[in-house]
């Protein structure tokens, strides 16, 4: 128990959940003070799933490159293990709400944006590093709210933001899951460059 104890601090989880339950809280509570309806918006929850995927994303390397990638530790076990935290943290959050009058919904899109978004932070994370991780789930997801679009393509492109039926949404966000993942789980974080070590 002491040694995953002192995994989950080093790796920063602790305030990475304080941050994404206040986050999800504060969310929440403006959705249920200004919005009449009991869902939030589409744009509401890709924003907030946004959010919870960009606290967790520093959690995904630890402070010692070299640690990361010894054989003394099995890793692809531990790897395995904190992306499916990962992915529970969030859902856990955000299907809680269902039992509220204001929802995080419909289930198909968070489970959907979670796992999709998830798997492009471990994808970063992989190829970009740690610090940067964030990167590639933030700068998609802000196009895909400011720019909607409509057709097989668009759907595809927009993903985050598309209805819970749409097949290319759901496409696109299994392959970008199931890619994140499997390079992350194989190869862990990218090393930091030496000013980032600094």
């Amino acid at each position: 128990m002491r040694g995953l104890t002192l995994y989950l601090h080093s790796r920063r989880v602790p305030a990475a959940c304080g941050a994404g339950a206040a986050g999800t809280a504060i969310a929440w509570l403006l959705t249920t003070a200004f919005s009449g309806t009991g869902e939030v918006s589409r744009t509401v929850l890709v924003l907030t799933v946004l959010l919870l995927v960009s606290v967790v994303a520093p959690t995904l390397g630890g402070p010692d490159d070299a640690l990361d990638r010894t054989a003394a530790r099995p890793w692809t076990w531990l790897r395995t293990s904190h992306l499916a935290a990962a992915v529970g943290f969030p859902l856990v959050l955000l299907l809680a709400t269902l039992l509220t009058g204001t929802r995080f919904g419909p289930f198909g899109c968070v489970v959907r944006d979670v796992t999709g978004l998830l798997g492009l932070t471990a994808l970063g994370a992989t190829t970009l590093g740690t610090a940067r991780s964030w990167f590639l789930p933030l700068g998609w997801t802000l196009a895909a709210a400011v720019f909607p679009r409509t057709g097989r393509v668009g759907e595809a492109l927009t993903w985050q933001t598309q209805a819970p039926d749409s097949r290319p949404a759901a496409v696109v966000a299994a392959v970008l899951t199931v890619t994140g993942l499997a390079l992350y789980v194989s190869r862990g974080p990218r090393p930091r460059t030496s000013p980032e070590n600094v």
